[in-house]
Protein backbone atom coordinates (compact mmCIF):
# COMPACT_ATOMS: atom_id res chain seq x y z
CA UNK A 1 0.00 0.00 0.00
CA UNK A 2 1.57 3.21 -0.69
CA UNK A 3 2.13 6.18 1.60
CA UNK A 4 -0.17 8.24 0.00
CA UNK A 5 -3.03 5.70 0.41
CA UNK A 6 -2.34 5.31 4.46
CA UNK A 7 -2.31 8.95 4.87
CA UNK A 8 -5.96 9.28 2.86
CA UNK A 9 -7.07 6.10 5.18
CA UNK A 10 -5.75 7.19 8.47
CA UNK A 11 -6.70 11.10 7.78
CA UNK A 12 -10.34 9.25 6.28
CA UNK A 13 -10.52 7.44 10.01
CA UNK A 14 -9.74 10.63 11.74
CA UNK A 15 -12.14 12.88 10.03
CA UNK A 16 -14.57 10.29 10.90
CA UNK A 17 -14.20 9.06 14.49
CA UNK A 18 -13.29 11.73 15.80
CA UNK A 19 -15.87 14.29 14.91
CA UNK A 20 -18.51 11.49 15.73
CA UNK A 21 -16.93 11.49 18.95
CA UNK A 22 -17.23 15.15 19.75
CA UNK A 23 -21.21 14.81 18.43
CA UNK A 24 -21.51 11.46 20.99
CA UNK A 25 -20.13 14.18 24.01
CA UNK A 26 -22.57 16.74 23.01
CA UNK A 27 -25.19 14.57 23.40
CA UNK A 28 -24.19 13.15 26.39
CA UNK A 29 -23.82 16.43 27.60
CA UNK A 30 -27.66 17.71 26.67
CA UNK A 31 -28.67 14.10 27.85
CA UNK A 32 -27.07 14.53 31.68
CA UNK A 33 -27.65 18.31 31.77
CA UNK A 34 -24.06 19.37 31.52
CA UNK A 35 -20.80 17.85 32.02
CA UNK A 36 -19.41 14.52 33.39
CA UNK A 37 -15.90 13.22 34.32
CA UNK A 38 -16.80 10.54 31.71
CA UNK A 39 -17.98 13.05 29.40
CA UNK A 40 -15.33 15.38 29.40
CA UNK A 41 -12.87 12.71 29.08
CA UNK A 42 -14.33 11.80 25.87
CA UNK A 43 -14.58 15.59 24.82
CA UNK A 44 -10.56 15.71 24.90
CA UNK A 45 -9.83 12.78 22.68
CA UNK A 46 -12.57 14.29 20.24
CA UNK A 47 -10.54 17.68 20.24
CA UNK A 48 -7.29 16.64 20.99
CA UNK A 49 -7.49 14.86 17.89
CA UNK A 50 -9.25 17.27 15.93
CA UNK A 51 -6.37 19.31 14.52
CA UNK A 52 -4.35 16.27 13.33
CA UNK A 53 -7.41 16.06 11.45
CA UNK A 54 -8.26 19.29 9.79
CA UNK A 55 -4.23 19.50 8.57
CA UNK A 56 -4.34 15.91 7.40
CA UNK A 57 -7.79 16.93 5.23
CA UNK A 58 -5.89 20.20 3.96
CA UNK A 59 -2.70 18.17 3.30
CA UNK A 60 -5.04 15.41 0.61
CA UNK A 61 -6.07 18.44 -0.77
CA UNK A 62 -2.92 19.88 -2.11
CA UNK A 63 -2.00 21.47 -3.98
CA UNK A 64 -5.76 22.57 -5.32
CA UNK A 65 -6.73 23.97 -1.86
CA UNK A 66 -4.11 26.90 -1.99
CA UNK A 67 -2.69 28.90 1.06
CA UNK A 68 -6.01 29.80 2.20
CA UNK A 69 -6.96 26.13 2.64
CA UNK A 70 -3.82 26.19 4.97
CA UNK A 71 -4.34 29.26 6.64
CA UNK A 72 -7.67 28.33 7.81
CA UNK A 73 -6.86 24.55 8.38
CA UNK A 74 -3.96 26.16 11.16
CA UNK A 75 -6.55 28.55 12.64
CA UNK A 76 -9.19 25.77 13.08
CA UNK A 77 -6.62 23.49 14.71
CA UNK A 78 -5.12 26.09 16.45
CA UNK A 79 -8.64 26.52 18.26
CA UNK A 80 -9.07 22.90 19.38
CA UNK A 81 -5.51 23.47 20.85
CA UNK A 82 -7.06 25.80 23.37
CA UNK A 83 -10.56 23.70 23.28
CA UNK A 84 -8.86 20.62 24.54
CA UNK A 85 -7.00 22.67 27.16
CA UNK A 86 -10.33 24.35 27.99
CA UNK A 87 -12.12 20.35 28.81
CA UNK A 88 -8.73 19.19 31.09
CA UNK A 89 -9.45 22.50 32.73
CA UNK A 90 -13.44 21.55 33.53
CA UNK A 91 -11.97 18.40 34.59
CA UNK A 92 -9.47 19.73 37.19
CA UNK A 93 -11.90 21.92 38.30
CA UNK A 94 -15.72 20.03 38.25
CA UNK A 95 -17.04 22.86 36.20
CA UNK A 96 -20.57 22.25 35.79
CA UNK A 97 -21.83 23.08 32.35
CA UNK A 98 -20.72 24.82 29.11
CA UNK A 99 -22.16 28.29 30.41
CA UNK A 100 -19.83 28.33 33.39
CA UNK A 101 -17.24 27.05 32.03
CA UNK A 102 -18.00 30.08 29.15
CA UNK A 103 -18.02 33.11 32.27
CA UNK A 104 -15.23 31.60 33.85
CA UNK A 105 -12.87 32.06 30.75
CA UNK A 106 -14.54 34.84 29.67
CA UNK A 107 -12.53 36.77 26.53
CA UNK A 108 -9.99 34.17 26.19
CA UNK A 109 -12.33 31.77 25.23
CA UNK A 110 -14.50 33.51 22.68
CA UNK A 111 -11.57 34.54 21.11
CA UNK A 112 -10.30 31.48 20.09
CA UNK A 113 -14.40 30.60 19.19
CA UNK A 114 -13.76 33.65 16.49
CA UNK A 115 -10.58 32.09 15.59
CA UNK A 116 -11.98 28.67 15.00
CA UNK A 117 -15.28 30.42 13.25
CA UNK A 118 -12.56 32.30 10.60
CA UNK A 119 -10.72 29.46 10.47
CA UNK A 120 -13.75 27.50 9.31
CA UNK A 121 -14.97 29.44 6.70
CA UNK A 122 -11.53 30.36 5.06
CA UNK A 123 -11.46 26.22 5.08
CA UNK A 124 -14.35 25.83 3.75
CA UNK A 125 -14.22 28.03 1.09
CA UNK A 126 -11.11 26.50 0.21
CA UNK A 127 -12.62 23.70 -0.25
CA UNK A 128 -15.25 24.47 -2.53
CA UNK A 129 -12.67 26.18 -4.86
CA UNK A 130 -10.45 22.91 -4.73
CA UNK A 131 -13.34 20.56 -5.45
CA UNK A 132 -11.03 17.25 -4.12
CA UNK A 133 -13.18 16.32 -1.52
CA UNK A 134 -16.75 16.28 -2.18
CA UNK A 135 -18.34 20.72 -2.09
CA UNK A 136 -21.21 19.96 0.18
CA UNK A 137 -18.64 19.27 3.09
CA UNK A 138 -17.28 22.85 2.47
CA UNK A 139 -20.33 24.63 2.62
CA UNK A 140 -21.61 22.65 5.46
CA UNK A 141 -18.56 23.35 7.52
CA UNK A 142 -18.99 27.20 6.38
CA UNK A 143 -22.56 26.75 7.88
CA UNK A 144 -21.96 25.06 11.07
CA UNK A 145 -19.35 27.41 11.95
CA UNK A 146 -21.73 30.59 11.24
CA UNK A 147 -24.25 29.16 13.07
CA UNK A 148 -21.73 28.85 16.36
CA UNK A 149 -21.14 32.57 15.96
CA UNK A 150 -24.48 33.58 15.84
CA UNK A 151 -24.67 32.60 19.25
CA UNK A 152 -22.51 34.85 20.02
CA UNK A 153 -24.66 37.57 18.02
CA UNK A 154 -28.48 37.13 18.04
CA UNK A 155 -30.47 36.54 20.41
CA UNK A 156 -30.83 32.58 19.42
CA UNK A 157 -31.31 29.71 21.73
CA UNK A 158 -28.33 27.12 23.15
CA UNK A 159 -29.30 24.85 21.03
CA UNK A 160 -28.09 26.47 18.01
CA UNK A 161 -24.64 26.21 19.55
CA UNK A 162 -25.07 22.33 19.49
CA UNK A 163 -26.70 22.33 15.85
CA UNK A 164 -23.55 23.96 14.65
CA UNK A 165 -21.35 21.60 16.06
CA UNK A 166 -23.59 18.96 15.05
CA UNK A 167 -23.50 20.61 11.38
CA UNK A 168 -19.59 20.90 11.45
CA UNK A 169 -19.25 17.33 12.27
CA UNK A 170 -21.24 16.31 9.52
CA UNK A 171 -19.16 17.75 7.26
CA UNK A 172 -16.21 16.61 8.21
CA UNK A 173 -17.38 12.99 8.40
CA UNK A 174 -18.79 13.55 4.84
CA UNK A 175 -15.17 14.16 3.92
CA UNK A 176 -13.39 11.32 5.86
CA UNK A 177 -15.68 8.97 3.95
CA UNK A 178 -15.30 10.38 0.60
CA UNK A 179 -11.33 9.51 1.79
CA UNK A 180 -11.81 6.00 2.87
CA UNK A 181 -14.03 5.16 -0.35
CA UNK A 182 -11.37 6.62 -2.94
CA UNK A 183 -9.23 4.51 -5.47
CA UNK A 184 -5.34 4.28 -4.66
CA UNK A 185 -3.74 7.73 -5.76
CA UNK A 186 -5.33 11.36 -4.60
CA UNK A 187 -8.68 11.98 -4.88
CA UNK A 188 -9.76 13.95 -8.52
CA UNK A 189 -11.71 16.81 -8.59
CA UNK A 190 -15.02 16.18 -9.76
CA UNK A 191 -14.23 18.51 -12.83
CA UNK A 192 -11.44 15.75 -13.57
CA UNK A 193 -13.66 12.95 -12.81
CA UNK A 194 -16.23 13.66 -15.03
CA UNK A 195 -13.62 14.75 -17.94
CA UNK A 196 -12.31 10.78 -17.69
CA UNK A 197 -15.57 9.53 -17.79
CA UNK A 198 -16.39 11.33 -20.81
CA UNK A 199 -12.76 10.71 -22.42
CA UNK A 200 -13.58 6.89 -21.24
CA UNK A 201 -17.20 7.03 -22.87
CA UNK A 202 -15.72 8.51 -26.09
CA UNK A 203 -13.04 6.11 -26.79
CA UNK A 204 -15.52 3.12 -25.88
CA UNK A 205 -17.83 4.83 -28.73
CA UNK A 206 -14.35 4.82 -31.02
CA UNK A 207 -13.83 1.02 -30.50
CA UNK A 208 -17.29 0.25 -30.79
CA UNK A 209 -17.43 2.43 -34.41
CA UNK A 210 -14.04 0.72 -36.07
CA UNK A 211 -14.72 -2.96 -35.04
CA UNK A 212 -15.33 -4.88 -38.49
CA UNK A 213 -18.97 -5.51 -39.30
CA UNK A 214 -19.55 -9.29 -39.78
CA UNK A 215 -21.01 -10.08 -43.42
CA UNK A 216 -23.53 -12.12 -43.79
Amino acid sequence: MSEDRVLRRLVGAGAVLAPALHSLTDLLEVTNGGFSPGQLALNYAAFVTMPFVIVGLYAVQRPRVGWAGLAGALAYGAAFVYFAGTTTYALARGTPDYATLLRELGGLYTAHGALMVAGGLLFGAAVLRAGVLPRWTGAALMGGVAMNAAVAFLPVPPIVQTAGSALRNVALVGAGLALLRSRAGSPRPAAERGAAADERAHRQSGERRSRPRARG
